[in-house]
This record gives structure tokens, sequence and C-alpha cells, in this order.
């Protein structure tokens, strides 16, 4: 398999916020800034690489009836590591993500690239598999971070920049759906002049 290919297919042909739809609820939740959208993003990253590489290497020891059961411990052994990581290091950020965190073990594009990938794929193609998607995730909530922050409060990764008060709507939940939709927009026309 060309790794190349395998890498970069989760930055924008198979993007998990934009076209696949994963992982929506931490999208729509915790990016009321970049900070906020580049921190979740690469807690999942982690998890999501780490998982991969585990799951791969593991594969054939683990039995069919308990596969993703085996799966969901394994997610959640690097969760707990990244929570207990931010929490020591990162405390304002773990304070903003909340909840969010211990839902990374059940984000549907982390188990699902456990199943559909690194159980059937080798170790370099699951972790460069990882990494793209979980980059790719990472730039998604990042730039509807940055464009609700920008909208929201004039300002991006707490530096401002325009004068006066934002469009209040964009911190807000409703602003979240209306960022992340025209950020939808953006990405498939840029993905149909990729393809």
């Amino acid at each position: 398999m060309n790794q190349w290919k395998n890498f970069s297919k989760g930055l924008l042909r198979e993007n998990a916020v934009f076209v696949m739809f994963l992982g929506l609820c931490p999208t729509l939740g915790v990016t009321t800034s970049a900070v906020n959208g580049l921190g979740m993003g690469l807690a999942t990253t982690f998890v999501l690489l780490m998982s991969n590489f585990v799951v791969s290497l593991i594969k054939n020891q683990i039995p069919d009836k308990v596969r993703i059961p085996a799966f969901i411990v394994i997610i959640a052994t690097f969760v707990t590591v990244v929570e207990m990581v931010m929490k020591a290091y990162l405390p304002a950020l773990f304070d903003a993500l909340g909840l969010f965190i211990p839902l990374i073990v059940v984000n549907c594009l982390v188990l699902g690239r456990a199943e559909a990938f690194a159980s059937k794929n080798n170790i370099i193609s699951s972790i460069v598999d990882g990494l793209g998607l979980g980059i790719g995730f990472a730039l998604a909530l990042t730039s509807l971070g940055a464009v609700r922050e920008i909208l929201g409060s004039g300002a991006i990764f707490g530096l401002s920049f325009i004068r006066g008060d934002g469009m209040l709507l964009f911190i807000l939940p409703p602003g979240a759906f209306i960022a992340l939709g025209y950020l939808i927009v953006i990405a498939n026309k840029l993905k149909e002049k990729t393809a």
C-alpha cells in the first residue's frame, strides 16, 4: 500500500469530520476556541495512533468473541494516559475539554479505525492511517474552533485583533452548526478540485 496515499486520505478525502461526519459530538462541543479544538484534536490523534499500533500488533492474539471489548480496553488505556497527562500539565485545557476527554473511548472514529483498518493491516500501515486520520481530525477541530473564535470574539489562540464584541452566536452551540456547515461546503469544494 502506498503510505503517502494512506496518510493523506485522512486529511481531506476521508476526513472524519468534513466527509465521514464522525466524532461530531466533541467537534461541536469543544470548539469554542482554536486552542480547545487543537487540544482535543491532538488528544484524539494520540489515542488513534497508539490504539491502531497496539491493535495491529496483537490482532492475531485476540479471539473474535472479545474483539470489540478488547479494542475498547486498549483505547480506554490510552485515553486514561491522555487524561492524566493533560490534568497534570495542562489543567486549564483539561477543565475546558471536561467530559469530552473520557468520551474519546467511545468516539466512533477511534473504534472504527481499530476495527476496520488496524485489525486487518500491518503495523506500519496502521500507524500511518492513525496519524493521517488523527491529523485530519485535529485540523478540522482547530479550523472550526478558529472560525468560531474569530467570528465570536475577534480573536484567535487568545490573541485579540478586532476591537469590540464579536458575534455571540458563534460562541454558542448554534454557531458551531453554522460554521461547521460552511466548512463542510469548503472541504467538499476542495475535495472536488483534488479528485
